[in-house]
């Protein structure tokens, strides 16, 4: 992230390199920028319009404890706003840290597979296939005999900061594409969902070079509607950030059936 003066708030330029689909920024980068300037210990980000890449936009804290993000324009693109914890007891218990990296392997093996609306892999800073310090490789499967997906990782020092551990924005970014994958694996999410909401809740550092699991589950669906969790523990467990997304499937076009 690029920052400059203003005279109303913070102007941020998102890298390219950050991007969901194409031009767009990653939703739980954004989520994550706009979290910092909320000091409550959880917080939800709404998605209202697609944040670009490589272009200023502006960072305004609000009198509520809230933050939003808003486009050349003026339109506001994205908000933060104060709400009560993630509740940790209803977090499902993790995965062994040998069966999350069987299903990152099988993920791998698998090979890349398209959100994209007509199937196309995208170049997720995310899920993408990018190689460790280029993203983030949130990468999930199924685990047998769970509904959970999940995948192994380590921290990266790309993204920590000067102490060595991960920046908040980065956590709440590892948040966000695991749901999209359990609401493809466990439910019926579409190619082309897009994140309308992102809440999280941060527990413990992540500190750079040790390992980690990420895992995700469906809670809940209704029309066009997708609620998941999701869930960040050390490779022994221990939990340090909890999440909940909702996405939205694209309209259909036309002619087909649903809404």
């Amino acid at each position: 992230m690029r920052a400059g003066a203003a005279g109303a708030g913070e102007v941020v330029t998102v890298p390219a390199s950050h991007q969901g689909y194409p031009g767009v920024a990653f939703g739980g980068y954004v989520a994550g920028l706009l979290a910092a300037r909320a000091p409550a210990g959880t917080v939800r980000v709404d998605f209202r319009a697609a944040t670009p890449v490589s272009e200023p936009v502006r960072l305004t804290e609000l009198p509520d404890g809230g933050a939003k993000l808003s486009g050349r324009s003026g339109a506001v693109l994205a908000t933060a706003t104060p709400v009560p914890d993630l509740s940790a007891s209803a977090v499902p218990a993790p995965p062994s840290w040998d069966r999350a990296a069987a299903a990152a392997e099988a993920f791998r093996t698998a090979g890349p597979t398209g959100l994209a609306a007509d199937g196309t892999v995208v170049d997720c800073f995310g899920c993408g296939p990018r190689p460790p310090g280029r993203g983030l490789r949130q990468c999930c499967m199924p685990v047998p005999g769970r509904d959970v997906v999940a995948t192994a990782w380590t921290a990266h020092p790309a993204f920590a900061d000067a102490r060595g551990l991960m920046r908040a924005e980065m956590l709440w970014a590892v948040l966000d594409c695991p749901t999209a994958w359990a609401g493809v694996h466990a439910g019926s999410l579409r190619p082309g969902a897009v994140t309308a909401s992102l809440t999280a809740t941060l527990l413990r550092p992540v500190a750079a070079g040790e390992d980690h699991i990420t895992y995700a589950w469906r809670m809940s669906s209704a029309g066009r509607k997708h609620t998941m969790g999701a869930a960040v523990t050390t490779a022994r467990g221990e939990l340090c950030a909890v999440g909940e997304a909702l996405w939205i499937d694209p309209r259909r076009e036309p002619g087909t059936r649903g809404t």
